[in-house]
């Protein structure tokens, strides 16, 4: 697998079988199912190592199989996290085949090194909305081992190539892009990217009989959140400029916990930690969740303790809640279970094994995204869309705990084996009928302005579109950032592209999405909640 830039000229065209943006599980698993079969991949990310991503960030762990589990089961518990709005049958795809896919691709063909009890058996977690423990891990960096794994078994493919530090800047489609002006007139499709050399400025084409969005989520449009830096929904506004269906997009799930501390990142706290006997305390030790739910108490949904957590901040107007591992889970398996955790935290002054940990509610998981059908495929011809960037009706108005990287696995994996199945029918793109890009700055962007455009999206999103939503907030926030886009779109124009520069852009049409989502529904479910 190379990760270095290729040989060809920016100014000319790269040809490959299918284009993946984003390496993360969803399009990694993709990108192993073809290149296995000898299609040719080429994958992008911004990133400077194929690694980096939310998926390297995933703490807690992957739904797998329990004592007494059953696909029936799980439905069940995915349906009743979802608030009614799942999809069923996403639903029982994941849990048909999302188990064994997890033992024959993690366990058994990248070895991922999954915790194990004394007997040499899998140690399974419990989390919050699960009926039982089904939670594979490896410690709290389950992410991690299987980030790494699939981004080594990858660099064994020679018809695998890896464009790092590299962004997309929109998906090629004839309808907006070619030359022959009739193609306005065929339905929309997509024949792969244009796409920034963050090293040179430049712009090339990269035509694809396929492509795949595999671009992650939209956390960095909030204030805090525990996303990696570069979710910021730059594959959903992609698609959306592209004409794609968009669907569930006002569904933000916050994670209760993520690390507070003025100064210090916001990292999550996983939910593992809860599952183990953590309870959430205010900093005199005495626990609240039972007020708010007397029969799951920390455990449960999401949605309901971080509003619980929003509350308790503002009824005691404290900037924090606390979690206490230290009353009820012993200090040799905090050390154990949560190593990871524990030395992040020992960097900010804080022993998890004796002192409570301070936490806030943040960004964590985008529920909806590009619609797609149980094979990946999004409404534009020649596009699919997998992992977070993409809506399979699985997670409906929120996901429960430690689906989402299994969904990736299922969808990454069907997503290939789709494009497998037609590769035959595929043709090429002619290179003729798409112009190269047209560069239209004179100048570099000002850093400074393009930061504070950012700082104030995060601020609008936050304040106004977060774990608790009015209409005035949501109209508001509305005025704000269509005033904003307006101004970043002319600045866009204006200026030579950067990394940046796109993420901006992308950003405040990502938030713009999510708040008019917000805006047309005018109930309350799951992880969206309307005040009034």
């Amino acid at each position: 697998m190379a990760t270095s830039p290729s040989e060809t000229p920016e100014s000319e065209c790269v040809e490959t079988d299918v284009l993946i943006l984003g390496v993360g599980i969803a399009g990694g698993s993709a990108a192993l199912q073809l290149a296995s079969k000898g299609l040719s991949v080429l994958i992008v990310t911004r990133a400077d190592i194929p690694e980096e991503s939310n998926t390297l960030y995933a703490q807690g762990g992957i739904i797998y199989k329990g004592e007494g589990d059953s696909p029936e089961l799980l439905v069940e518990d995915i349906l009743r996290a979802g608030g009614g709005l799942s999809y069923p049958k996403a639903a029982e795809i994941l849990a048909t085949e999302g188990p064994s896919l997890a033992e024959e691709i993690l366990i058994g063909k990248l070895n991922i090194p999954f915790d194990r009890n004394s007997s040499g058996e899998f140690s399974l977690a419990l989390e919050g909305g699960h009926s039982l423990p089904r939670i594979l891990h490896s410690a709290d960096t389950t992410g991690y081992s299987i980030e790494k794994a699939l981004v080594q078994r990858l660099r064994s493919y020679k018809n695998v190539t890896v464009l790092t530090n590299h962004t997309a800047v929109d998906l090629l489609t004839p309808a907006h892009h070619s030359l022959n002006r009739q193609s306005i007139y065929d339905p929309v499709s997509c024949v792969g990217a244009y796409v920034l050399s963050q090293r040179t400025g430049q712009v090339r084409r990269i035509l694809a009989k396929t492509t795949i969005l595999a671009t992650g989520g939209l956390g960095q449009i909030y204030l805090r959140t525990t996303n990696s830096s570069g979710a910021r929904g730059d594959g959903l506004a992609m698609a959306y400029r592209a004409g794609a269906r968009t669907i569930n997009c006002e569904f933000i799930q916050f994670h209760p916990t993520a690390f507070f501390q003025e100064g210090a990142p916001c990292f999550l706290i996983s939910e593992a930690v809860r599952g183990a006997g953590a309870k959430l305390v205010h900093g005199d030790g005495v626990p609240f969740m039972a007020k708010y739910d007397s029969e799951w108490k920390d455990l449960a949904s999401r949605d309901v303790v971080s509003r619980s957590i929003h509350d308790e901040m503002l009824r005691k107007n404290v900037p924090n809640v606390y979690l206490d591992l230290r009353s009820n889970i012993p200090t040799g398996e905090i050390k154990i279970r949560f190593p990871a955790i524990y030395e992040q935290c020992r960097k900010y002054g804080i022993d998890i094994s004796e002192d409570l940990i301070p936490v806030v509610p943040a960004a964590h998981y985008f529920c909806g995204g590009v619609w797609v059908d149980e094979w990946g495929r999004t409404t534009v011809k020649g596009l699919y869309a997998v992992g977070e960037v993409a809506c399979t009706g699985v997670h409906g108005a929120n996901r429960l705990p430690s689906s989402s990287l299994l969904e990736g696995l299922v969808w990454g994996h069907r997503a290939a084996n789709h494009v497998l199945s037609v590769s035959d029918e595929l043709t090429m793109p002619e290179p003729k009928t798409i112009p190269p890009w047209q560069e239209t700055g004179a100048h570099k962007p000002d850093p400074a302005l393009l930061q504070q455009d950012l700082i104030s999206i995060k601020h609008i999103m936050w304040n106004y579109v977060g774990l608790v939503r009015t209409s005035r907030r949501l109209q508001r926030a509305l005025r704000e950032l269509r005033h904003l886009e307006n101004e970043i779109e002319r600045f866009y124009r204006a200026v030579n592209l950067t990394d940046a520069l796109l993420g901006l852009r992308n950003a405040v049409r990502s938030a713009l999405i999510v708040t008019i989502a917000a805006w047309e529904n005018k109930s309350s479910v799951g992880c969206h909640y309307r005040e009034n």
